[in-house]
C-alpha cells in the first residue's frame, strides 16, 4: 500500500513538474515582451502616477464592479446571442501607396488598430494584424475584418501605442514592420518591449502622463491619461497606458484615445486642446463588470461633451469579441451619442478612407 501511494505521488509531482515546466517556457516566449528594467525602470520609480509598485490611475479604479470569477465563467461558458457577425463583416481594400501624400486621411484595419496620414507623414496606431492574443486558437477575427497583414503596410514615419494588452501590441505585426517604422512612441514602460524585441533604442520615445515630445519635422506627441492598466503575463501595469494628441506641423490635433473609461482627464484634455480637429474614441468591448476600465455606452455622449472636438470617429471593434455585448452593438451607440451630442461623426467600414479637413 505504502509503495502505491508513494507511486501516485512521483506520478502527481510529475505532472506539476511538468506543467510548471511547459508554462515557464510558454511565457518567456519572446511574444510576452520584457518588464521595465535598468534606466527605464528608475524613471518610472520616479514618477508621480507610479506608487506602491505599479502604476496608477488618476481616479480610484476597480478592475472589476463585479464578482471577477463568475465574470470570467460568464465570458467563456455563457450565452451570449449576437457577439459574432453572422456573415463576413463589411469591407473594402483599399491601395494605401495610391493614396495623395498632400491630403491628410485615416484609414481603420478593424478594432483600435489605424493608419493616419497628417502633413504627409504616416503615423500607425495599435496594429494589430497577425494575432491579438498569445494562443493562436483564441480571440479569432472576424470573418472579413482581416483583409490588411503588415505587407500592406506602407513605410512607417511614427509608431503610436497606446497600451500593452495584447488586442493592442501584436508581436508578429510589430516584428513584420519592425525595419519599416522610424520612430516608436509609447507611454513609459511600453518602450521596453520594443527594445527586447529589436528596435533601436535611440528610435524610441516613452512618456510620461503629460510630457512629450516635439521632433525635427514639426510633430509633437503629447501623452495624456487615459483609465485603464496594463499587462501580458502575470505581473500587470508595470507599463503606463495612455491616450494621445498629435499636433501636427499645420497646427491640427487629433485625440487618439486608447482604451479608457470615464473620468474627468476628458474635459482636462479637452480645455488644454480646445476643438481638436478630429477625436478617435474607444466604443466597443465594453461590460458593467468593468464599468471603470472601458467607455460605456451612456457615457460615450458625455466623452464627446468634454473633449468638443470638431469631429469623431470610434473604434475597438469591429473584429474581435471580447466582450458580451451583440458585435455590432457599437455601431448603434456612436450614432446615437452624435445625435445626442450634436457632433459630427464619421463611420468607417474597415479599410475605407477618411479625408480629414
Amino acid at each position: 500500500m505504502k509503495i502505491k501511494k508513494m507511486s501516485v505521488l512521483y506520478i502527481v509531482l510529475g505532472i506539476i513538474v511538468t506543467i510548471s515546466f511547459f508554462a515557464v517556457v510558454f511565457l518567456n516566449r519572446p511574444q510576452f515582451g520584457k518588464l521595465p528594467t535598468g534606466e527605464r525602470l528608475e524613471r518610472i520609480k520616479k514618477s508621480a502616477h507610479y506608487k506602491n509598485g505599479e502604476w496608477q490611475n488618476e481616479v480610484p479604479t476597480k478592475m472589476m464592479t463585479g464578482n471577477g470569477v463568475a465574470v470570467i465563467l460568464d465570458y467563456l461558458f455563457g450565452s451570449h446571442p449576437r457577439t459574432r457577425p453572422e456573415k463576413p463583416v463589411k469591407s473594402v481594400k483599399t491601395d494605401i501607396n495610391s493614396l495623395p501624400k498632400d491630403v491628410d486621411w485615416m484609414i481603420w484595419f478593424g478594432h483600435s488598430s489605424y493608419l493616419l496620414q497628417l502633413s504627409g507623414k504616416r503615423i500607425l496606431v495599435d496594429p494589430v494584424l497577425v494575432s491579438a492574443s498569445p494562443l493562436p486558437w483564441f480571440n479569432k477575427p472576424y470573418e472579413g475584418s482581416d483583409i490588411y497583414k503588415p505587407e500592406d503596410m506602407p513605410d512607417i514615419d511614427y509608431m503610436l501605442i497606446s497600451h500593452d494588452h495584447w488586442d493592442h501590441l501584436d508581436y508578429d505585426t510589430q516584428m513584420a514592420l519592425r525595419s519599416r517604422v522610424a520612430e516608436v512612441v509609447v507611454p513609459l514602460g511600453v518602450g521596453e518591449h520594443f527594445e527586447y524585441w529589436g528596435f533601436p533604442k535611440e528610435h524610441i520615445t516613452d512618456l510620461d502622463w503629460y510630457e512629450h515630445k516635439s521632433f525635427t519635422d514639426g510633430f509633437t506627441f503629447h501623452q495624456m491619461p487615459a483609465r485603464h492598466f496594463s499587462g501580458r503575463a502575470l505581473k500587470g501595469n508595470q507599463a503606463l497606458w495612455g491616450s494621445f494628441v498629435i499636433e501636427s506641423p499645420d497646427g491640427k490635433h487629433i485625440f487618439v484615445g486608447g482604451d479608457s473609461g470615464y473620468a474627468p482627464h476628458f474635459e482636462k484634455i479637452g480645455q488644454r486642446f480646445p476643438k481638436m480637429n478630429l477625436a478617435i474614441l474607444e466604443n466597443g468591448q465594453y461590460d458593467k463588470t468593468w464599468a471603470q476600465i472601458h467607455t460605456l455606452p451612456e457615457q460615450l455622449p458625455n466623452v464627446m461633451d468634454d473633449l468638443g472636438a470638431l469631429q469623431y470617429v470610434t473604434v475597438h471593434h469591429g473584429k474581435f469579441c471580447l466582450s458580451n455585448h451583440p458585435w455590432d452593438e457599437p455601431l448603434q451607440n456612436e450614432k446615437k451619442a452624435a445625435q445626442k451630442t450634436g457632433s459630427k461623426l464619421s463611420v468607417l467600414e474597415i479599410g475605407s478612407v477618411l479625408y480629414i479637413n
